[in-house]
Order: C-alpha cells, then structure tokens, then sequence
C-alpha cells in the first residue's frame, strides 16, 4: 500500500485568471465597493509575490474572489428571504474580543 496525501494542492490558475476575475467583478450589482476592494488585495499580493518570489498570494487572491463571486447569489438569497442573521455566535466571543 502506498501513501498518498490527503490534501491535494488546488491547480495554478490560468494567466488570464485576473483579467477575466476582474471582468466578473466589474460587471457585478456591487462592483462599485468590491472592484476597489480586488484592486487593493491584488496590488497587495503582487507586492507580496515580487518581494518572494513566490506566486501563492496571487493564486490565493484569484481563489477568495472567486469564491466571493460564486456565493454572492446565495448570499443575497438568503439576506433577501427575510431570514434572522442575528442568531449567531458573536465573532468577539469566538475570538477572544482580539477583532477590530
């Protein structure tokens, strides 16, 4: 029996994974607040990838925008069905009050 990992490393995405992200960002109902927002994660990333050469931070931009993306119609979903969101853990009670 051979070993084989768990875990396994999520592929590198395209080159033109930014552009067309970026493309998807701009054509969202929130672009005006979530195009800013990319822009500063990126510029952040690619500091960060030029000073390490390493390309993860990048990578990791591309992936949790795309998430954001991709669950942005659930989210407004439930937000819209009038559901209570207050019924949760505080993030303070989570954490130890180290937010903020």
């Amino acid at each position: 029996m051979t070993a084989q990992p768990i875990h396994q490393p999520a592929p590198p995405p395209s080159p033109g994974a930014a552009a067309q992200l970026r493309r998807r960002i701009a054509a969202h109902q929130r672009a005006a607040a979530w195009l800013p927002a990319f822009e500063r994660d990126w510029n952040h990333a690619l500091e960060t990838s030029k000073q390490t050469y390493d390309l993860t931070p990048l990578h990791e931009t591309i992936r949790e925008w795309s998430g954001r993306l991709d669950t942005a119609p659930a989210v407004a979903a439930f937000l819209a069905s009038g559901m209570d969101t207050f019924d949760g853990v505080a993030l303070e009670d989570v954490l130890g009050g180290t937010c903020g």
